[in-house]
């Protein structure tokens, strides 16, 4: 298979099911790989229930990203929050922008009650398109031989993504496609949509600034 999915996961059981499911059309033509951070409740026997291959690693995004990359046998990677859900024929449409980039992400759909969500992502993709940095939450895809080249997801606790995404500036400007996945807008609507949205600013603002990711995950926490 030419394309691994990598999904970190933290205590997801009470949506694993439903994300497992949307995931089946890709059984045939993708390796998905699962990366527990220390789940205390069903997700890991949820997920081997499933079939699904389940590694553990130590607890953080990225390090459970780079564990995953670590036994991935794809030569494509696309790291999937266990929140986000794939638009039809991703598997095609990753492999056609990876035949003329080195890496990539889609555009982004908030899911929830908040009318401004809809804003929220359409800022989201401008910005991305303005600025060539991607977000998690828009599905980051690449070559293998691109993740291998920038040294794979920075260790650090926070804006991993930014991070990656300016490394992999250097090989090349991103696919941006227009295909939509849809990511969870609960942590908008648990937290404030004006205060999270407010909270993001400041803490992009100042690591852009030379802030440590350190001291923006105790800030976000």
């Amino acid at each position: 298979m030419s394309l691994s999915i990598i999904m970190p996961m933290l205590n997801e059981a009470n949506s694993l099911p439903q994300t497992l499911d949307e995931l089946r059309p890709y059984a045939t033509s993708a390796e998905l790989i699962l990366v527990d951070g220390g789940s205390s409740d069903h997700s890991v026997a949820l997920a081997q229930r499933a079939g699904v291959k389940v590694i553990s690693s130590a607890p953080g995004r990225a390090r459970q990203m780079n564990a995953g990359a670590a036994v991935a046998s794809g030569d494509d990677l696309l790291f999937l929050h266990a929140d986000t859900r794939l638009p039809p024929d991703a598997d095609r449409l990753i492999a056609e922008a990876l035949s003329h980039h080195h890496w990539g992400r889609f555009d982004v759909t908030i899911s929830g009650r908040h009318p401004m969500l809809a804003v929220i992502a359409f800022m989201m993709n401008r910005r991305s398109r303005l600025t060539g940095i991607a977000t998690g939450d828009q599905a980051i895809f690449m070559r293998r031989s691109s993740f291998e080249a920038v040294g794979g997801f920075p260790d650090q606790p926070l804006m991993e993504d930014i991070e990656l995404s300016k490394r992999l500036k250097y090989l090349g400007s991103p696919a941006c496609l227009a295909q939509r996945v849809v990511t969870s807008g609960r942590r908008w609507e648990q937290k404030g949509l004006w205060r999270t949205v407010l909270l993001m600013w400041r803490l992009r603002f100042a690591y852009w600034r030379g802030a440590s990711p350190e001291q923006l995950a105790r800030a976000y926490r």
